[in-house]
């Protein structure tokens, strides 16, 4: 059966929702979408017939996969020439964060032509989307970042490595196919990484400091229902167990519109500067993230312990499950394991505190903390 919620945006949910593309377009009057995706789906046969039922309701499209695993500002300058060329008339953003970030940072770029780094919501850039943009439609194709539901996109700088984030409540899709069928062949190390990511939107959603009741619960229940499907879709994955780590990826996504903290700010340099997956680099480092914040948020910890139904309802016992869930998950317990050295750390330190996540935390992250916590798990 697929449902349909009308929140954040409209989403049609279920298995096969990803085939009423075609007849979507249709209605809206759109004929030469621009498919923006990354090499592997492009390569995948659920995206091949996804293109073969555009031919058969005569939709011309214009396909864009040369991006980068971890976004840069000359993947967007690309894919715009791509829709330019193709002399398209909307965005589709096929796969997964990557894929996301760059399809919604062209849906930006297409009317908004100032250097893609002048929208930088850290600098207020916000306030320059003033443009109409084009019809943005969104199919995940994992459950990891819930990018689809998301009103922003993370580019980095070719040259500093520097993450920028671009923000507007027009780049919201208009409409997500969340078809779980399309993450039922992702391999259990993909699954994994990608569902420690939708875990860590959810947990740093929940102890960013500001106040957003709604988003706490949102996000108590998407660490729920994580903590109880990730391992049977890593390792014995049905559709029951994806379409759960599906919406609680979607959750994660709407409730850290609250904030993040500081594991992703960890995590990002690591993906600028060494070019790890992210959801691998947020996986690695959460466990060590989690210890630095529950001085301060004991009570917080224990409402997470008792959702994921610990037997420890305290910090101590949210780590130590962190931890040993990464273990049967496959998941690293050193950043050693995904290449990060001794030689790293300065430089990490430094990105890290030029992050934009941390901001959030619950309590004040600085440059000397970063350092210590990326020795600490190295």
């Amino acid at each position: 059966m697929i449902l349909q919620y009308n929140f954040p945006t409209t989403v049609r949910f279920g298995a096969g929702a990803s085939e009423e593309l075609a007849d979507y377009l249709l209605t809206q009057g759109l004929r030469r979408p621009l498919l923006a995706t990354d090499p592997t789906v492009a390569a995948l046969p659920f995206f091949r017939k996804m293109l073969a039922s555009l031919d058969a309701k005569g939709i011309g499209h214009t396909v864009f996969h040369d991006i980068h695993r971890n976004p840069v500002k000359s993947d967007v300058y690309r894919g715009t020439e791509a829709f330019d060329d193709g002399r398209c008339d909307a965005v589709v953003g096929i796969g997964g964060g990557a894929a996301m970030d760059v399809a919604r940072a062209i849906v930006l770029r297409v009317n908004h032509r100032e250097d893609l780094f002048v929208y930088d919501d850290l600098i207020g850039g916000d306030v320059h989307v003033t443009n109409d943009v084009p019809h943005f439609v969104t199919i995940p194709t994992t459950a990891g970042t819930g990018s689809e539901v998301g009103r922003s996109a993370i580019i980095a700088d070719d040259e500093t490595h520097q993450k920028k984030i671009l923000f507007s409540p027009k780049l919201l899709a208009r409409i997500v196919f969340a078809d779980p069928l399309l993450t039922m062949d992702l391999p259990p190390a993909v699954t994994a990484a990608t569902g420690m990511d939708a875990f860590t939107h959810n947990i740093e959603a929940y102890l960013a400091k500001m106040s957003h009741p709604m988003c706490e619960g949102i996000a108590l229940e998407g660490l729920a229902r994580i903590g109880a499907s990730i391992e049977k879709a890593v390792h014995a994955p049905d559709l029951a167990s994806r379409s759960q780590m599906l919406i609680a990826s979607l959750m994660g996504a709407v409730a850290f519109q609250k904030g993040l903290g500081v594991v992703h700010s960890l995590a990002h340099p690591l993906s600028s500067l060494l070019d790890t997956h992210h959801g691998l680099a947020n996986a690695v480092n959460l466990p060590y993230g989690m210890r630095f914040n529950i001085e301060g948020c004991e009570e917080k910890f224990r409402q997470i312990a008792r959702r994921l139904d610990l037997e420890r309802e305290d910090g101590e016992g949210v780590v130590q499950y962190l931890f040993e869930l990464n273990q049967r998950i496959g998941i690293p317990s050193r950043l050693h394991d995904i290449g990060v050295r001794e030689h790293h750390l300065d430089t990490l330190a430094d990105l890290a505190a030029a992050d934009f996540a941390h901001p959030n935390n619950p309590k004040p992250v600085h440059r000397n903390d970063f350092r210590r916590l990326y020795a600490e798990a190295l």
